[in-house]
């Protein structure tokens, strides 16, 4: 008794149409299906605006000198 069935919402939505008019209540859908477009729009910049994640890198080896190389050299021999 409470609830409304598909044939409340079906008057209800044809009682709105006369009312606002057809071109009124086209506009306002219209406008909210802007809104939606604009929001998913703006929730796939958010996506892109995220930095990648990096790797944590470890400390580097110093690259070999003239000198660590002849050091490591005479080690061997």
């Amino acid at each position: 008794m409470g609830s409304f069935g598909l044939m409340h919402w079906l008057v209800f939505g044809v009682v709105a149409i006369l009312l606002l008019g057809g071109g009124r209540f086209s506009n306002m859908m219209g406008d909210v299906a802007k809104g939606v477009k604009n929001f998913k729009k703006g929730m796939a910049e958010d996506d892109d605006a995220k930095p990648a994640p990096t790797q944590i890198e470890g400390k580097a080896a110093p690259a070999p000198t003239v000198e660590t190389e002849a050091a490591r050299t005479a080690e061997k021999q």
